[in-house]
């Protein structure tokens, strides 16, 4: 069964709203010939499916999400504790609707990174932007600019995309003036943008992360209100997969021996 053409008046409006205002100032020309109406439409199809494309393309690249596991490449059965259901609703991005934050709290290579990429990437998907940083290479430009109003425009570049993640909170000990700006960064997302930190200390140790600043329960208070907290505790997995490899690498070496070794002739022949 055919669709339904657009009427010219929605065709109008769609061309208005891709601003294609060398169409608009040709309109009635276009128009008056016969059956254009189907091949503006076609056109406008075109238009917005490539426009669709490339925002994707440029979203995608501005996130800086690299390469990373899938969640359906996952074993959840390797985590001694992860909610899985909780990933799951996760990835579903409700949260940015209340710009809720998430917090993903374990040990080394137990897959938190891989979370959030995941996370970002159904995002950016969606349509939000989204950009992901390690903690170190966001504290460490902020604190090496020496001019306000070239800090200003940087918390102003990391304050505005729709989900900010920051990686590996805790893996190294920051400053006073470090735990300032991280401060004022998260204050600015507070309740109007979601971020999504990963960490392998509670925030009991955070204290360790960013020692002697005054700053440091106000920022935990920010990021914990109406944040969702997810636990994945258990062995590395990349140790996991490095012992996997390996053994795989023992079976095709020991195949590869007894190939190359020479067959015993039966009867003297």
């Amino acid at each position: 069964m055919n669709e339904p053409q657009p009427s010219q008046a929605e065709l109008r409006e769609h061309a208005s709203d891709l601003r294609l205002h060398g169409l608009l100032a040709h309109w009635g020309e276009v128009m008056a010939q016969p059956d254009q109406a189907r091949w503006v439409a076609q056109m406008l199809g075109w238009e917005d499916a490539e426009r669709s494309r490339r925002s994707l393309e440029r979203r995608l690249r501005d996130a800086h999400i690299g390469r990373f596991k899938t969640l359906a490449d996952f074993d959840w059965t390797w985590p001694r504790q992860c909610d899985r259901g909780a990933m799951e609703e996760l990835m579903t991005l409700d949260f940015l609707k209340e710009a809720n934050n998430i917090v993903l709290v374990g040990p080394n290579g137990v897959g938190k990174t891989m979370c959030a990429c995941n996370i970002a990437y159904q995002a950016v998907l969606a349509g939000h932007t989204a950009l992901f940083i390690t903690a170190g290479q966001l504290l460490g430009e902020l604190a090496s600019l020496d001019s306000d109003a070239a800090l200003r425009r940087k918390l102003r570049h990391y304050a505005a995309p729709d989900l900010l993640i920051i990686d590996e909170v805790g893996y190294l000990s920051y400053s006073n003036r470090h735990a300032d700006l991280l401060f004022e960064l998260v204050s600015r997302r507070y309740q109007n943008k979601s971020t999504v930190v990963t960490t392998n200390r509670a925030f009991a140790d955070w204290g360790e992360v960013f020692p002697n600043a005054a700053c440091v329960v106000s920022l935990i208070d920010r990021l914990m209100h109406r944040a969702e907290v997810v636990r994945i505790d258990g062995e590395s997995y990349r140790v996991k997969e490095t012992k996997e490899r390996e053994a795989q690498r023992k079976v095709e070496r020991s195949a590869k021996a007894k190939s190359a070794m020479p067959r015993v002739q039966k009867g003297g022949e």
